[in-house]
């Protein structure tokens, strides 16, 4: 299954006869909150899923965005309507980022039908509403281990034997500049892989034909595993996202970088080289 949906694709479908639960997830790294967009309109039957509070544990040694507690994170899923026999549909306002980690984290928890809205809010054409929907309460009952998931020996091991893709700007990579985070650099192994290369000027994903051959180039074609990180487990997850339209499956490290770099006995590696 195609893991991504066009605008005109989902708006055929929400007037079909199996409409898809719609997940509504606006975030941005740093910027102001997404619900008040949400409620000066969104896609009508649309219900709102915060990232940091809902799709995220509490910020600490794990990572800024460690995975949430599996029961809160199955409840709240229900409360949207989530059921298990039903597609969702999960769209952010077009960066793409926030509506991956929703897709990753329903798809590792499970849940067999879920698919991004290519481009977000930004590529829909259709009507806005202000009204809250009142969800009927699904059934989804989490089961994770459906998409794997790497800890930071993992992803130190996958870096050695595999291929380790780093999904930050070059720059972080290269450890010329950390905003974020504790220290500058990259897991030594790890190949730059910048997550923005991944998308056109509007946020959409490039061509299938062309995420394959950047990702060839990479070397992922022929790897044994692949494995993606970032910042704190949600570009990461864009870029996974990526890697499957064109059939890899591979590994998140949810911790990422915000979790590596706050233990100090990680070893950091700067430049371009891979380390």
């Amino acid at each position: 299954m195609n893991p991504i949906i066009s605008a005109a694709e989902l708006a055929d479908e929400l007037a079909g006869a199996r409409p898809p639960v719609l997940l509504d997830v606006r975030w941005q790294l740093g910027g102001p909150p997404g619900r008040p967009a949400y409620e000066a309109g969104h896609i009508p039957g649309a219900v709102y899923v915060d990232l940091d509070t809902e799709l995220a544990g509490p910020p600490g040694r794990g990572g800024r965005h460690p995975l949430p507690d599996v029961a809160e994170f199955g409840a709240v899923m229900r409360r949207a309507g989530v059921r298990a026999d039903w597609p969702v549909v999960v769209h952010d306002g077009g960066q793409g980022w926030a509506a991956a980690r929703a897709w990753w984290l329903l798809r590792w928890a499970g849940h067999p039908d879920v698919r991004v809205l290519d481009g977000g809010l930004a590529a829909w054409r259709g009507e806005l509403t202000t009204d809250t929907p009142t969800p009927v309460p699904g059934d989804f009952t989490p089961e994770p281990g459906a998409l794997p998931l790497l800890d930071a020996d993992g992803a130190a091991a996958l870096a050695r034997g595999g291929l380790l893709l780093d999904a930050r700007a070059g720059e972080r990579y290269r450890g010329e500049v950390e905003p974020i985070d504790p220290v500058g650099g990259h897991i030594p192994g790890a190949a730059s892989a910048p997550t923005t290369e991944n998308v056109d000027e509007n946020g959409r994903f490039l061509p299938a034909e062309a995420l394959a051959a950047r990702f060839k180039a990479l070397g992922a074609a022929d790897a044994s595993e692949v494995g993606v990180y970032c910042g704190s487990g949600v570009s990461g997850a864009h870029e996974v996202l990526a890697l499957e339209i064109v059939g890899i499956r591979a590994a998140l490290y949810a911790g990422s970088w915000s979790e590596w770099s706050s233990d100090p006995s990680r070893p950091v590696a700067t430049g371009a080289a891979r380390g």
